[in-house]
């Protein structure tokens, strides 16, 4: 599997700063690659004890069978994270968990799978792709189509990571881009029925102190993989998708940016 370089963080120790109540059941947090995983998982580590959090690995298909017990038992419930594809065993496994699935706009997900590839943080094998050979349109294609044998294409990640569990009883979808947009409003009424939605889902009832807890969460220092912190040589990537990848990504996943809910 490939390895991500993270600094640690130090919202275990953040997280004692508060009146913490146990989490009575399982919550899985579940997301496409590189859709702002670390985000909403930061920002929910405000609201649960730290001996309920699972730190030791990411939930993903190949470590299931090893992790589920631990993960989504209602006796012991724990907050958990991950991208788990969909697939027989995963449905099994989360069955008990409140799911939450976060998803991202594909124009801008091409753009961070590929700076994510060439930043130094990222290590499976693809080291000649961080030379400057390849023009940043060649990345964003093989973002959008994949790399044979060594990368899955959009179409395949957006399917087992995000359109097959919609419309499954207990598996809540969220926008990256509503995060962010109630982050940089976080005093708005709409800010606070957003989170607290996302907390009641969760089965946390929503402590006056909210909003603090929230921007210790969301702070970019504390995450390892937000594009601030990406050690990348050269940034040639523009701030938005060109037209030309666009109208690939439509070819590609037609109808995906309307499934998510994202229009043109």
């Amino acid at each position: 599997m490939p390895q991500i370089t993270m600094k640690q963080d130090n919202l275990n120790d953040r997280n004692r700063e508060f009146i913490q109540a146990p989490l009575q059941s399982p919550v899985f947090l579940n997301s496409v690659p590189k859709s702002g995983t670390h985000l909403i998982r930061n920002i929910m580590r405000m609201f649960v004890p730290v001996e309920q959090q699972y730190h030791e690995t990411f939930i993903q298909i190949p470590n299931l069978r090893n992790h589920a017990p631990n993960v989504f038992n209602p006796a012991k419930p724990m907050l958990s994270w991950g991208h788990l594809l969909f697939s027989d065993e995963s449905v099994m496994a989360t069955r008990t968990a409140r799911h939450v699935l976060l998803v991202r706009d594909p124009y801008t997900w091409v753009l961070a799978r590929a700076r994510f590839f060439v930043s130094e943080n990222f290590d499976a094998n693809l080291e000649h792709l961080k030379h400057d050979i390849f023009s940043p349109e060649s990345l964003m294609n093989m973002m959008i189509f994949g790399i044979h044998q060594k990368a899955p294409p959009m179409s395949d990640v957006f399917s087992f990571n995000a359109a097959a569990w919609m419309g499954l009883p207990g598996v809540h979808v969220y926008r990256y881009e509503d995060i962010v947009r109630n982050l940089k409003n976080l005093d708005s009424d709409e800010a606070k029925t957003f989170f607290g939605e996302l907390l009641d889902i969760c089965g946390i009832a929503m402590p006056d102190d909210w909003r603090q807890r929230i921007l210790i969460g969301s702070d970019k220092k504390q995450s390892a993989t937000a594009r601030e912190n990406l050690t990348i040589e050269h940034d040639r990537f523009p701030d938005e998708l060109p037209e030309a990848q666009k109208k690939l990504v439509d070819y590609a996943v037609p109808g995906l940016r309307e499934l998510l809910g994202y229009t043109r």
